[in-house]
């Protein structure tokens, strides 16, 4: 009978848990959040499918870029994500969220990136001032952007003196 009186002590009081974990408030969710990358990396989506056709070429350009696709494995144990399974290929273990896996770049490449897309918006403008706004086309009807120019709106009469 000790088993049976046992068994009647145990109850889920008796459990050992935190009795002081507080609940924690209600927030949506947020569905692209991510844990803070690592030292020296910074975390993007990357779109792995589109209305439930893979989109291969583009995992495969950016892995060509750079980008490592974030296993399960290394995100912080305080951070559960969703991962591919094992029928997925080279996908498998790679933690994903509607069509997007998470893939990480070195804090270096990302600035590398940077800087090459900055510069060829500075030439593309460059270009386009030169050809479509150049002192050559007077009678354009395309007026050349200022920065510096000033505007003035005014409404109803001008007073006469």
């Amino acid at each position: 009978m000790s088993g049976l009186e046992d068994l009647a002590k145990h109850t889920r009081e008796s459990e050992t848990h935190d009795k002081q974990a507080r609940r924690k408030p209600w927030s949506p969710v947020k569905k692209l959040e991510t844990p803070p990358a690592p030292e020296g990396y910074e975390y993007r989506w990357i779109r792995e499918s589109i209305l439930g056709v893979e989109d291969a070429n583009n995992i495969s350009y950016r892995l060509r870029e750079g980008w490592d696709l974030v296993q399960g494995s290394e995100l912080p144990a305080d951070w559960q994500l969703p991962t591919h399974g094992s029928d997925r290929g080279r996908l498998a273990g790679v933690v994903h969220n509607e069509g997007l896996v998470l893939a990480k770049l070195p804090l270096e490449t990302v600035q590398e990136r940077r800087q090459y897309y900055e510069n060829m918006t500075r030439k593309n403008e460059q270009a386009l001032d030169n050809t479509m706004f150049s002192d050559a086309n007077k009678d354009s009807k395309y007026v050349k952007y200022d920065s510096k120019r000033d505007s003035q709106v005014t409404f109803g009469k001008s007073k006469s003196n």
